[in-house]
């Protein structure tokens, strides 16, 4: 007895440790034979909205659109594929004997391979194998892989494997690029009808396709749905609507709202599904806006466009048009990404010079800043109307986007300190040293991309809705870049102690920019600006190539690029007459904004001379109180002077030629002969000094070189017949009729009156042009003529 039972113990022993020995061995093959992961295939790229919309697919490495994995199906689709291939896939290990023995019999009996008794898991199996002829050895190698697969994965993924590598016919894998192929839609969205479609089309993809072979699609779909229909998985009436649902009769094209961005996702994150942070609808809605303004702009041959929306909160991209459509801009370059593009920025970055100089106390909003013909060795800046204004103030030359007062300003601060803080904010184009631009760079001398440009001002934004929405709070990252995917991991933000912008700073920048003053053909926009608080600049470049706008609310960027790619200038593309429309009507689909709160910690109240903008100097006797950022190292006023008049007062006189007794004394608002050649012109309050009495000396200075001016070096091009070209020198008097003789080298060359210009035919190197007028007195100039 002891013995039998020794014995049995033993055998159970022995079993035991075969058993485990076995369940080793079967595990180690299991990691030795069935791969990590199942499947080495390439995907298509599939770029989605921020709620999951399909924006646009780009097809995988091996011409097959196949999307990467799905999360989940649809539940009407399981239904379906387990009703058609495998009912009790959430019952057996992976395979199924009772379906094998099945599958076995029928064969005998039919004498050909009629079934195959598969599992999903098995089905799966031999999809990771690569379909694999179909005989018991691969038979048994699947149920070995299922088996194991089961082990690994839970039933819901080993169902989502399955559905995304399974095939559909032609060059079409797995049931999210199926849905859209032939539905033009997502699989949750498809009927009981399409989902049985789907369904069955894997059983035999080559044989079953849509379009072809119709009526067998048709026979397993409805014999499908009549399975369903007993099952009381769906109702009669579910079931006769289900039957009379057409067959797709062709295969769609995907999706392609965002091309570009596709584009851009293919080549960054190729063979992913990317959840990009796009606006859906208002994707759509900027879409339409670009075809609808291009094809007016392309009767004058303006064919590009580019739009790009940013959420101020988060610096994510809420819209991405990197060009007008392709079937609306054909042979026009339209797969250029113009976003992605560098374009000369013409003068859309004054803004930035004047936020930074406001920020360093080295502007005043209200101070006048010289407008007239100037030169800067081979540089000579022209407004966009070709008009001079004398001098104006700083907020007006900036909402006017006078160019010469922006040299100007630029000069004063310093190119290589603006190219720093350029850099800073987000513009990566710089590519040269800052002598290389110099102070063109303020006017379009340099190239920036839309993407940045987009980006440094939803910076600007930022850095004043941070502060406002916490308590003054300024963080190490203000001028981070934007973000077009949710995978974006953002950096760790932490509170700066000294900002490199002032919350101030931008507000009264944006205040500035609320005004923007235009021609009255753009009155309706300013108006519509006005109403909805947008702050917005536009720009030119050179020769008529790029036209920018860029709006900033307290939600929203709107930046918009409009031109041609291959650089071609048209007459008529500016930044007012094609680029803003485009923004306002952008602006017009997106929400209403709260105007930036003002942060009142950081400002000033200031008093400052109201006719110079300067602060108020001994003899400014009209001020007024101005609102800037705190820290201002604003110049005392020096074109306010005290001046001596007749008893009548209707002459300036001096003690040496008019009793002291008799005098009468008044402070005077006077500018540079140059300034106020122009100035007086706008500006008919303005009021020149009195003329002086006879036989008193003059102490005011009467004349001033407008040309040259600054620079003493003069390049003359030559003439077409070869000869020297012309100089024109010119002149400014305070005295409106007063008499100018000129002298070039010593030698007289004429007279003028009024308008004091004298044109000259030099030869190169030296020379020195000499002026006096009737009443004595005398300037000088010299300047190098350049040799041709």
């Amino acid at each position: 007895m002891n013995k039998n039972s020794n014995s049995r113990k033993s055998g159970i022993k022995s079993i035991l440790l075969i058993s485990a020995v076995g369940l080793v061995l079967f595990f180690i093959a299991g990691e030795v034979f069935v791969p990590r992961p199942l499947f080495n295939a390439s995907y298509s790229t599939v770029l989605e909205s921020d709620k999951g919309n399909l924006l646009g697919a780009r097809i995988a490495a091996d011409e097959q659109w196949r999307f990467p994995a799905v999360d989940s199906v649809s539940l009407k689709y399981e239904t379906c594929l387990l009703q058609f291939e495998d009912r009790f896939f959430y019952r057996h290990p992976g395979i199924n004997p009772i379906a094998l023995v099945r599958a076995m019999l029928q064969n005998s009996k039919a004498g050909k391979i009629v079934s195959g008794g598969s599992t999903i898991t098995m089905q799966l199996c031999r999809l990771a194998r690569g379909n694999k002829k179909r005989n018991l050895k691969n038979k048994l190698v699947e149920m070995f892989w299922a088996l194991h697969i089961e082990l690994r994965y839970s039933k819901t993924e080993i169902l989502t494997m399955y559905a995304s590598h399974a095939p559909f016919g032609g060059n079409v894998v797995g049931i999210d690029a199926a849905s859209w192929r032939y539905f033009g839609r997502d699989n949750h969205q498809l009927s009981w009808a399409e989902s049985a479609t789907l369904a069955v089309l894997p059983n035999a993809p080559a044989l079953i396709y849509p379009g072809r072979a119709d009526i067998q699609l048709k026979n397993k779909r409805n014999y499908l749905l009549q399975k369903l229909l007993k099952s009381e998985i769906i109702d009669s009436l579910t079931f006769d609507l289900a039957i009379t649902e057409p067959l797709p009769e062709k295969v769609n094209a995907l999706p392609n709202f965002a091309f570009h961005l596709t584009e851009k996702a293919k080549h960054e994150k190729v063979g992913q599904r990317i959840k990009s942070t796009i606006d859906f609808e208002l994707q759509k809605h900027t879409n339409a806006i670009v075809v609808r303004h291009q094809q007016k702009l392309k009767q004058n041959g303006i064919n590009n466009m580019a739009v790009l929306v940013a959420e101020v909160s988060s610096k994510k991209v809420k819209a991405y048009v990197g060009n007008v459509p392709k079937n609306e801009a054909e042979n026009h370059a339209a797969q250029v990404d113009v976003i992605q593009a560098p374009r000369s920025t013409g003068s859309i970055l004054k803004p930035l010079l004047y936020a930074k100089m406001l920020d360093e106390g080295l502007l005043l909003p209200t101070m006048l800043i010289p407008d007239i013909p100037i030169r800067f060795g081979g540089f000579t800046p022209m407004n966009f109307d070709r008009r001079y204004n004398g001098a104006v103030p700083a907020q007006e030359a900036l909402a006017r986007s006078l160019n010469i007062p922006a040299v100007h300003m630029l000069r004063d601060y310093g190119v290589p300190a603006f190219y720093s803080f350029l850099k800073k904010t987000g513009m990566s184009t710089l590519s040269h040293q800052p002598d290389y631009y110099g102070l063109s760079l303020i006017l379009g001398g340099a190239e920036i991309t839309l993407w940045d440009l987009a980006g440094m001002y939803t910076s600007l934004a930022g850095v004043l809705q941070t502060y406002n929405q916490n308590d003054g709070l300024y963080l190490s990252d203000p001028f981070s870049t934007l973000r077009w995917n949710e995978e974006t991991e953002t950096a760790e933000r932490r509170e700066l102690e000294q900002a490199e912008l002032r919350a101030a700073s931008v507000y009264a920048t944006f205040e500035a920019l609320l005004n923007v003053q235009r021609p009255e053909s753009e009155s309706g926009w300013e108006h519509f600006a006005r109403r909805k608080r947008i702050a917005w600049k536009t720009g030119t470049s050179f020769g008529f190539r790029d036209a920018w706008a860029v709006g900033v609310t307290n939600d929203y960027v709107v930046a918009v690029w409009v031109g041609n790619a291959d650089g071609e200038g048209r007459a008529g593309l500016t930044g007012v007459s094609a680029a803003a429309p485009v923004m306002f009507d952008v602006f017009a689909t997106l929400p209403d904004s709260e105007w930036f709160g003002i942060p009142a910690d950081e400002m000033d109240s200031l008093e400052v001379c109201s006719e110079s903008g300067f602060l108020p100097g001994e003899f400014c006797e009209n001020t007024k109180w101005v609102q800037l950022p705190k820290g201002n190292k604003g110049r005392i006023c020096s074109w306010h002077q005290k001046i001596h008049l007749n008893s009548a007062g209707t002459h300036r006189v001096n003690s040496a030629c008019y009793p002291v007794s008799e005098m009468t004394h008044k402070n005077w608002f006077v500018l540079p002969p140059a300034m106020e050649y122009y100035y007086k012109q706008v500006n008919v309050l303005y009021s020149s000094l009195p003329p002086l009495l006879a036989g008193c000396e003059e102490n005011q200075q009467q004349l001033e070189f407008i040309y040259p001016r600054e620079w003493n070096r003069v390049f003359i091009p030559v003439e077409l017949d070869g000869t020297n070209g012309k100089l024109i020198i010119e002149l400014a008097h305070r005295t409106k009729d007063a008499e100018v003789f000129w002298y070039l080298d010593e030698k007289f060359c004429g007279t003028t009156r009024s308008i004091h210009q004298l044109e000259i035919r030099p030869e190169p190197g030296w020379h020195k042009v000499l002026v006096s007028d009737n009443k004595g007195n005398i300037s000088s100039k010299k300047f190098f003529v350049v040799n041709n």
